[in-house]
């Protein structure tokens, strides 16, 4: 019904409008997922325990659908194992003007340059409190102004309020949409970055997984390092991968855009990246696999290149909630 029905309307509008409109609807009428909706899998043999987390299943939702931690609940009654939210700023900023963000509908593909845009770590707290059951990831960043030199304060103050409210915490630096946030991804900064939320970390009563979120983008040798930095820091794990700046084989006219793109173009090089780090780090730390995610097919080759999780956005969004129900039966049924 969602690919035959619903997606030809919503696809005829803005996408971040729609994006707003979605949200609303499945506010005021949530039951409208029961009714148009077949029912989550549900299934012990789905359980994951990872970074000393126990996830129902596998398949997660990614950084940047919900922002604000507005929809955690209703997303994770569609299905998914775990929502990662953000990514999160210390202070509320718009991001960048609209329009930023685009569908590439001939490539299934999006680019965004939204540029961070949410209203702050205290407004999503506020939210996060009253979170019954839901295993939450919290995605963080600097605000825009907040020069390079200064960032890690702004990584520290997100990581302090978010602390009692989320399972996890995911550090990103690969996002292409803040000015010189990349250059963050550098050996020495990005050492820096992390060690000092370790050593945060280290210091509360029961610390909690922190993961480095990667660019596509990156050479092996900026992997090989990326593998030593979480050696070094002892993070708990990588999330491979954000979006990438490659236009590489598109078609679709929306490909001048400026931004992060997303979607099936990206499948081969984030199943590439997940390869090569679990392969040249010995299965060190775990992978949660995002990017191009549009059938089980692609979800297996990814735990099957070494992902321990996989996240979905962009498929989400061009195959519907399905997606979630086919990727769990296809694990089930090949028990991986």
């Amino acid at each position: 019904m969602y690919k035959s029905i619903i997606r030809p309307i919503l696809f005829k509008f803005d996408p971040e409008e729609v994006h707003h409109f979605t949200f609303s609807m499945l506010k005021k009428f949530p039951f409208l997922t029961k009714v148009f909706l077949p029912k989550p899998i549900e299934d012990k043999r789905l359980e994951r325990e990872v970074f000393g987390l126990k996830f129902k299943n596998p398949v997660g939702l990614a950084a940047g659908f919900d922002k604000d931690a507005k929809m955690f609940s209703e997303l994770s009654d569609l299905g998914f194992g775990f929502v990662e939210i953000g990514t999160l700023t210390p202070k509320a900023q718009e991001g960048n003007p609209k329009k930023r963000l685009f569908r590439l509908k001939e490539d299934s593909a999006i680019i965004n340059r939204m540029g961070f845009n949410n209203g702050g770590v205290d407004a999503a707290v506020e939210r996060l409190k009253k979170n019954k059951n839901v295993l939450i990831g919290g995605n963080i960043g600097k605000n825009k102004v907040t020069p390079n030199e200064e960032a890690v304060n702004d990584y520290i103050i997100c990581f302090e309020k978010l602390f009692p409210y989320v399972d996890y915490f995911v550090v990103n630096v690969s996002s292409p949409n803040t000015p010189n946030l990349r250059a963050l991804q550098e050996k020495e900064p990005l050492t820096q970055l992390l060690g000092t939320l370790q050593q945060l970390n280290s210091e509360k009563e029961k610390s909690k997984p922190i993961l480095l979120k990667i660019a596509p983008d990156l050479t092996d040798e900026q992997l090989l390092d990326i593998i030593d930095i979480v050696k070094e820091t002892q993070i708990a794990g990588v999330i491979a991968t954000n979006t990438t700046l490659s236009r590489e084989g598109i078609i679709s006219e929306n490909k001048r855009e400026t931004g992060g793109l997303s979607g099936k173009p990206l499948t081969k090089r984030s199943t590439e990246v997940i390869r090569f780090l679990s392969e040249k780090s010995g299965k060190a730390f775990p992978i949660i696999g995002v990017g191009g995610i549009h059938s089980a097919d692609d979800a297996l080759e990814k735990l099957e290149a070494g992902a321990s999780l996989v996240q979905l956005y962009t498929g989400f969004i061009y195959e519907g909630p399905e997606l979630i129900r086919e990727i769990n039966k296809r694990i089930l049924t090949r028990q991986i």
